[in-house]
């Protein structure tokens, strides 16, 4: 049986306040036979509100099952096998006019700034869209004909998720603050027992890899109750125009940005991470592909343990530790040890109650499938809180994620997902660890070529603390380009 501490009712804001957003956002039509207004009406009412965790959205989401075609935005969604085209082949859909020049058929995206944040100028593809436009994933077909960039296939201009559901709806400016109000507001951290602690142990699965299967086996609908929903992920690049992603960011990472997209869906010069046996960064916990799938969790006095991702993603979460903090130092971010940056970043954490309250930080900048470029000053507060059913079942976990970067956002961001959680470790296979054995390498033409063993090239070293993915696009793809030379220093991550 699931310990409740000293007697006390676990019913996380969060869990409430998420319940109710989406109370109004998923509420099926009339004539619809799901269950899910039901289930909707037995969730509890909203609990005292928190300063830190748990906000509700606010602006009202679209019905979302975990499956929603109604809303992808890009020409073609890869892992959902699903197809928006609204034209092609060149064609401009109705009513829409193109712009003279766009993403595609320009020779020169720097001298094009004016017009990044217009839809148009990416065809009204999404993130995702953009980096598998030329079919280069397998669960996703290509939307460019005849390896003609000028053929891109439009997405859907009307479609967007809003800004306002992406920004953190609290008022601290950094991590540290935000994990400091939290760890106040809970009256000092529950110091649990071997006992106490709250039995999350076992194998858990993001909502986002139900509505992949569903989509692999060709079904429409991921058919979950309200009691699995989650807000649409905007992290995976799918629910987005590419304008929104970009108003989050400063200037120069709206630049590196949009440089991504134009060397992935014009140039068609593909730079990820895993293919060239680089490391995948923390924001891949986050990615499609690349996020925990499955995942395992461990919890023990002292730590807790997350398995499971792309590039043997492992992640612990050292509770009650404190962070070293050196205020004077330039660049110097919160640390456990030394000042160099880890892939995967350093955490502590507290718990209040059974719910779980992080902090990671001395984290290495990078960049995943479809996302935007963040620096090495990231910092993420995470919340982990337990979702029942009205019954007092265990669900699974939802998952709150507030990021923080001043070099690359122009404020803090917000995500939020559930993990359903699937049974003991003895129920499944074990997690295996991969281990990458390069066979691309870049040729004469700076795109990415399988090598045979046996054979004989030509390799340069690539800085990896110096955006190696830039050095490629500008050495072979961007000669006789306009970029901005104040903007020449900005390799490497601060």
């Amino acid at each position: 049986m699931r310990s409740k501490l000293l007697n006390k009712r676990i019913s996380p804001a969060l869990t409430s306040a998420l319940a109710m957003s989406l109370l109004v956002a998923c509420t099926p039509d009339q004539n619809s036979s799901s269950p899910q207004q039901a289930t909707a009406e037995q969730l509890q009412a909203p609990t005292q509100a928190s300063t830190g965790r748990g906000a509700p959205f606010p602006a009202t989401l679209e019905n979302y099952d975990g499956y929603p075609e109604e809303q992808f935005v890009g020409s073609v969604t890869p892992w959902y096998w699903e197809v928006g085209t609204t034209a092609s082949g060149g064609d401009v859909p109705e009513g829409i006019l193109a712009l003279e020049r766009d993403l595609f058929t320009s020779n020169d995206f720097y001298v094009d700034k004016d017009l990044w944040m217009d839809p148009r100028y990416y065809r009204c593809n999404s993130p995702i869209a953009l980096d598998s436009i030329n079919g280069d994933y397998s669960s996703g077909p290509s939307a460019i004909d005849n390896n003609d960039p000028a053929t891109a296939a439009w997405g859907n201009c009307e479609r967007d998720y809003p800004r306002a559901a992406i920004i953190s709806p609290y008022t601290f400016s950094t991590a540290q603050e935000h994990y400091e109000a939290l760890l106040a507001e809970s009256g000092w951290q529950t110091l649990h027992t071997k006992t106490s602690l709250p039995d999350w142990n076992g194998r858990y699965s993001r909502n986002l890899d139900l509505a992949f299967a569903r989509g692999r086996r060709g079904e429409i609908s991921a058919n979950l109750t309200t009691e699995y929903f989650e807000p649409p992920q905007w992290v995976v690049g799918w629910a987005n125009q590419m304008p929104t992603i970009l108003s989050l960011l400063t200037a120069e990472y709206q630049q590196r940005y949009v440089q991504q997209m134009y060397h992935k869906a014009n140039t068609n010069s593909a730079q990820f991470s895993l293919m060239f046996c680089r490391p995948e960064g923390l924001l891949r916990w986050w990615s499609g592909p690349g996020g925990p799938r499955p995942l395992d969790i461990t919890v023990v006095p002292g730590r807790v343990q997350f398995m499971g991702g792309t590039d043997n993603a492992l992640r612990q979460i050292q509770i009650g530790r404190e962070f070293i903090i050196d205020d004077d130092m330039q660049n110097v971010v919160p640390r456990l040890g030394q000042d160099v940056r880890q892939w995967m970043g350093e955490s502590i954490g507290f718990w209040d109650g059974n719910t779980l309250i992080t902090w990671t930080s001395n984290i290495q900048g990078w960049f995943t499938h479809s996302s935007w470029e963040y620096s090495s000053q990231l910092q993420v507060i995470e919340i982990w809180s337990e979702r029942q059913d009205a019954e007092g079942n265990f669900l699974g976990l939802e998952h709150e994620s507030i990021f923080y970067d001043p070099q690359a956002f122009l404020e803090p961001v917000r995500d939020m997902r559930f993990f359903s959680r699937l049974g003991d470790y003895a129920d499944f296979p074990p997690i295996n660890h991969s281990h990458c054995n390069q066979t691309i390498f870049h040729d004469e033409d700076g795109r990415a070529a399988q090598v045979s063993p046996g054979t004989t090239i030509d390799y340069t070293v690539r800085d990896l603390y110096d955006r190696p993915w830039a050095q490629i696009w500008e050495e072979y793809f961007e000669e006789g380009m306009s970029r901005p030379q104040e903007d020449d220093s900005l390799g490497g991550f601060r």
